[in-house]
């Protein structure tokens, strides 16, 4: 007796572009209805609902599918590895400014806290983490000096490229400003006397 069919990907699929079909065709989050996906994505309501509890759900979903995937980093010291995550950060900006429809979707989102924060749980605390975790292992291999607060000195890597991803659009995000910043910011954190990386 069978038991129920797997979980179909082309299906996933399918409802996730209905969603930007949507979207690509003016109508706001706040437009969208699940009866409207589904008829879009030729599937039926129940579903949508068997795969996401809701739209907050099913939003999220959709901006982690439209995400990159986060970055790998080399280990080799914590120059290379945080040069590697802001090059990350980098393309993801990049991506916003050239996609009119992640740049409104992202604009809409703030308006729906609960979207928000789960889209912030999902989706930017994962990829902080890794940030963290860099910065962490250098303090731990003495790159770093090891009385500085992690969560400002994350702040000091990723803030000028959020400034200049979401403050400055139009700033430039040219490919040696990961470097750049990693340099700027490392020259002022190592140990006294030491020369890191």
């Amino acid at each position: 007796m069978r038991r129920g069919r797997p979980r179909s990907g082309a299906v996933d699929q399918a409802i996730l572009d209905a969603v930007i079909e949507l979207l690509e065709s003016g109508l706001s989050l706040s437009d969208l209805s699940i009866e409207k996906i589904a008829r879009t994505a030729g599937v039926g309501k129940a579903t949508i609902y068997r795969r996401w509890p809701g739209k907050d759900e099913l939003f999220v979903d959709l901006l982690r599918a439209v995400e990159p995937p986060d970055p790998v980093l080399p280990g080799t010291s914590v120059r290379d590895d945080l040069v590697t995550f802001l090059e990350s950060l980098r393309q993801r900006g990049l991506a916003k400014r050239s996609s009119t429809l992640l740049h409104s979707v992202f604009a809409q989102m703030q308006l729906y806290p609960k979207l928000w924060d789960a889209y912030h749980q999902c989706v930017i605390e994962p990829r902080r983490r890794i940030g963290l975790d860099a910065i962490r292992r250098g303090m731990e291999r003495g790159e770093l000096r090891a009385d500085l607060d992690l969560e400002l000195v994350n702040d000091l890597f990723v803030g000028p490229l959020l400034v200049r991803t979401v403050l400055r659009p139009g700033a430039p995000l040219d490919s040696a400003l990961p470097e750049q910043i990693v340099d700027a910011v490392l020259d002022g954190l190592r140990p006294q006397g030491g020369t890191g990386d």
